[in-house]
């Protein structure tokens, strides 16, 4: 049976098991079963897609796998909180998880590993189209309860994709069908600073009843989630972007750069990386924004939403460290020993050292600092 949401929503077990089978014999596939099952013949990932019988099946055969592979490969240390609020409701409930966005693959992947780990639903994932050009990774990412955001169209077009989104998050959480994963801006934070977007939130509220803002976001059942990366996910790609937008030299995303940024961010080293989720969002702080002027009540559920995620975020030596040197004070030197600090500049030295030669180093020494000090200026406020 088809539906208005057959061009958005995630594959079902059918469309999974054929798709997944389609792409088995992909020649990178071998390389990708090397990683994830070092022990075994290279052909093993090739089988089980193979074989796949749908969704639930791959999630546990490969993604489960995958993800404890790329914490026990690439973090020194994997910690979360919260999630005994969510295990006091049961696994009947449904959420709309609104989380930091610091990695395109592994914050969501990081939250359905504690999840599943933990005996609660897993969520569907909220991705932008951009990274579905290649058939392999839109096989392998529809098949892992991908949700699609049309990016790239304007007017009426986004209108109606925007729309249909909302419509579609608000269903699968109200019906019981899925929680949803979705981060709290469009795109990765490049710079560091962690804040929702308005604009999100009002996508959100076009399914609502527009004349109960309160009831609208009331029904979502919103948790908001606060993952932070002791050595955060493609610094060095982040403040080369930066570094090219800010010199006003044309930044056209290359074929093959989302992509690109999914392997680095997965093989880079992140060192201690924290997952809190966060209380959810109440009734009465929902009712407290639907009581403010009308302009204001999607900046005030922005300021409820930004205060429980900067909460939430753990902050690093590395942090610390780089808010000194960028501002060339001792002022955080307390929250990291010489040697963690003797770590980090040499860690900054080796990320800048790969940066093309022809780009100015203080400029890009300045903006890769931001990244980690961006969050100390947020939470010491």
């Amino acid at each position: 049976m088809t539906t208005e949401f057959d061009d958005i929503r995630p594959f079902n077990d059918a469309e999974a098991a054929a798709a997944l089978a389609g792409i088995s014999a992909h020649p990178m596939m071998s390389s990708i079963s090397k990683f994830l099952f070092p022990e075994a013949d290279p052909g093993k990932l090739s089988g089980i897609l193979a074989t796949a019988k749908g969704v639930d099946d791959f999630q546990i055969r490969v993604m489960d796998p995958a993800v404890r592979r790329i914490l026990e490969t690439s973090t020194t240390a994997f910690t979360t909180g919260g999630i005994e609020r969510l295990q006091a409701e049961g696994p009947g409930c449904r959420h709309l998880y609104l989380s930091n966005h610091r990695d395109i693959v592994l914050d969501p992947a990081f939250t359905q590993e504690v999840l599943f780990q933990n005996g609660l639903p897993t969520t569907e994932i909220c991705v932008g189209d951009n990274l579905l050009s290649d058939p392999a990774v839109e096989a392998l990412i529809r098949s892992n309860r991908m949700v699609k955001v049309t990016r790239g169209v304007q007017g009426r077009e986004l209108y109606n994709a925007l729309s249909k989104l909302s419509r579609y998050i608000r269903e699968s959480v109200t019906t019981g069908r899925s929680s949803v994963w979705l981060a709290q801006r469009q795109g990765r934070t490049k710079d560091g600073r962690d804040t929702t977007e308005e604009a999100l939130l009002k996508m959100l509220g076009m399914s609502g009843d527009p004349a109960d803002f309160a009831g609208a976001f009331k029904e979502l059942r919103i948790v908001p989630l606060s993952i932070s990366y002791q050595f955060e996910s493609c610094d060095l790609l982040k403040a080369i972007e930066r570094l090219r937008k800010r010199s006003g030299i044309p930044y056209v995303k290359q074929p093959g750069e989302d992509l690109n940024s999914i392997v680095t961010g997965i093989l880079q080293p992140k060192g201690k990386v924290h997952l809190e989720f966060c209380a959810p969002l109440t009734d009465e702080e929902i009712e407290t924004t639907a009581a403010r002027p009308r302009p204001e009540r999607y900046l005030g559920l922005c300021e409820v939403l930004n205060a429980r995620i900067l909460g939430s975020y753990r902050l690093w030596d590395t942090n610390y460290r780089a808010w000194d040197l960028l501002h060339g004070e001792a002022r955080f030197a307390a929250y990291y020993s010489p040697e963690e600090a003797a770590r980090f500049d040499v860690y900054l030295a080796h990320q800048l050292g790969r940066a093309p030669k022809e780009l100015p180093s203080e400029t890009l020494r300045e903006l890769f600092l931001e990244i980690y000090a961006h969050p100390v200026d947020q939470c010491h406020r």
